[in-house]
């Protein structure tokens, strides 16, 4: 496993010397939640683990790195699990396979059960048990009411990390049963070696971590998901031309997000302020702040329904059309 970031492994390190059986790990995407969720089991769990973290080379450090640890249970939902490389259990994997259903994108109570048996069986390492939750926000009212009483009394050595992105739509019980950490923002002289460590150049990773809004793993994931930095910096004005091939293999909620971002900077470029997202030189001139706020509404409105259109590509043509006259 590679190292994580040195952010990841500072917060690491100060989580460590710290007691507590139930952490909760929240802020906003992109800062690594997953990453030091799985730092802390790791070290929990790890044979010679130091007060910087695991060792990363004992028998406990390759049973995570290969998903096969007796003592780590991840409750996640199905969707995350197979994005991360975790195993589904044998019938879930079976169900999908023969088109029963799809993946879950909610922490099944299946899932639920599994994990609190998990919690009283006896650790088979003997260096106790650890539950890595994430995204915890994905867990429904029923699942989070099953975690409810482990959480509070947990039978023997058992650990829990709830890893969120949304930590207030989890529920006030299960927030107040937590020690809470909110995760640092690294700054841009970290974040951008790192991202350029990953396999970015210098000019890219600027672009995309301020395409990201500073967060580093979300400028990974932009450019996982084969976006043209050059593009990011050319659509502004490919916008207000109306230019739909430059969004074609968008999803609606990739080009939502975007327009937020665009009219969010148009506003500061409008009040005199620094834009967030993209470079002063590749906005147009902001229109009325008034006609924004409006833009900003409809957007707000558009995105409750992103992820579900009715129909993908007019949802994307309407998209465009409606900023073409805002940026207008």
């Amino acid at each position: 496993m590679s190292s994580p970031a040195p952010w990841i492994a500072l917060q690491s390190q100060q989580l460590l010397a710290q007691r507590g059986h139930a952490w909760l790990l929240q802020g906003p995407s992109g800062l690594g939640q997953y990453s030091l969720g799985l730092a802390l089991v790791r070290a929990w769990l790890c044979e010679q683990a130091t007060e910087q973290g695991a060792c990363g080379a004992c028998p406990s450090c390759h049973a995570i790195d290969v998903r096969t640890h007796a003592d780590l249970c991840v409750l996640m939902p199905e969707t995350v699990m197979l994005e991360l490389g975790w195993p589904l259990d044998e019938k879930s994997q079976s169900d999908i396979d023969d088109k029963k259903r799809k993946p879950s994108k909610e922490i099944r109570i299946e899932a639920m059960r599994d994990t609190i048996e998990f919690a009283q069986r006896t650790s088979a390492r003997g260096r106790g048990k650890a539950v890595l939750v994430y995204p915890a926000e994905r867990m429904n009212h029923v699942t989070a009411n099953a975690l409810l009483k482990t959480l509070e009394e947990p039978p023997g050595a058992v650990r829990f990390v709830l890893a969120s992105e949304a930590a207030h739509q989890l529920l006030p019980t299960i927030r107040s049963r937590c020690l809470t950490h909110a995760m640092s923002w690294p700054q841009e002289h970290a974040a951008l070696p790192w991202l350029q460590q990953q396999g970015m150049t210098a000019d890219d990773a600027r672009t995309l971590l301020r395409a990201a809004g500073g967060r580093p793993e979300d400028a990974l994931l932009f450019a996982a998901s084969g976006r043209d930095p050059k593009s990011w910096r050319g659509l502004p004005r490919a916008l207000q031309r109306g230019e739909l091939g430059a969004v074609a293999d968008w999803s609606p909620a990739q080009l939502i997000d975007a327009l937020h971002k665009l009219c969010h900077d148009l506003m500061a470029l409008g009040t005199g302020a620094v834009p967030r997202y993209f470079e002063s030189g590749d906005l147009p001139s902001p229109p009325s702040l008034s006609a924004l706020s409006a833009w900003q509404r409809e957007l707000g409105r558009e995105s409750r329904s992103a992820e579900h259109p009715f129909n993908t590509g007019l949802m994307i043509e309407a998209l465009v059309s409606r900023a073409q006259t805002a940026l207008n």
